[in-house]
């Protein structure tokens, strides 16, 4: 590097050191909630200013527009729906947005009160959600009572569509068996018992014919013109 480049560099450096926060001062580059909702920023700062104010506010972060900040007295505060709270045996402090609205989003800065300087600031941005159904749902609401039943009809089993059809041929099966197969052999049946029927009858007269004994030499007849 010659003389010159780091004439070049050093004014870079030193703007780079002044910048606001930088390397003093961190934490999330964004956090997100939901309406109705709360959401924390944890911010992190160097043991040298943990007697300093902490202090939260909305960009532009003017003085005057300082949400909420902490006391040499007091190190947790509230003001309204917003409260923060230094946390010195870990080197952080805590804000805490509660209640949120849509018009809540925004960029907002943790920042540190530095006397007769220019304060450290750190920059965090804010996005708000509509909440969903679900989270705004009650107990009673309609849908949670009528959770049980759905779940009970989705338990029943579903009919087999093979079973069904078992059960259908058995029926017919049954139709035909009563109303075409008994008739059929009902009627063979009668034609059997007609046709053996006369053949019956000419064996019972054969052995019904009355046996006469012989009569023997039967006497001459006598004419009456002979006497």
């Amino acid at each position: 590097m010659t003389p010159r480049d780091g004439a070049l560099w050093l004014p870079s450096a030193l703007l780079l050191l002044h910048v606001p926060g930088c390397w003093s001062l961190s934490g999330p580059h964004r956090v997100t909630g939901v309406v109705g909702g709360s959401l924390s920023v944890q911010c992190r700062y160097k043991k040298e200013f943990i007697d300093h104010i902490k202090f939260w506010c909305k960009s532009p972060c003017l003085l005057s527009w300082r949400m909420v900040e902490t006391t040499e007295s007091e190190r947790e505060v509230r003001n309204d729906r917003v409260s923060i709270r230094d946390h010195p045996a870990s080197l952080t402090f805590t804000v805490t947005l509660e209640s949120l609205r849509m018009d809540d989003a925004g960029t907002y800065s943790c920042g540190i009160n530095i006397p007769f300087s220019l304060d450290l600031t750190y920059e965090v941005e804010v996005s708000v959600f509509p909440a969903t159904k679900r989270s705004t749902s009650t107990p009673d609401s309609p849908t949670t009572l009528l959770a049980p039943t759905w779940s009970t009809v989705s338990g029943q089993e579903t009919p087999d569509p093979g079973q069904h059809s078992r059960s259908l041929l058995g029926s017919v099966h049954f139709l035909l068996l009563v109303f075409l197969k008994v008739p059929l052999l009902l009627g063979m049946l009668g034609a059997v018992l007609w046709v053996n029927r006369p053949q019956r009858s000419s064996g019972n007269q054969q052995h019904l014919l009355p046996i006469h004994p012989d009569p023997g030499p039967q006497p001459p007849l006598v004419d009456g013109n002979d006497l």
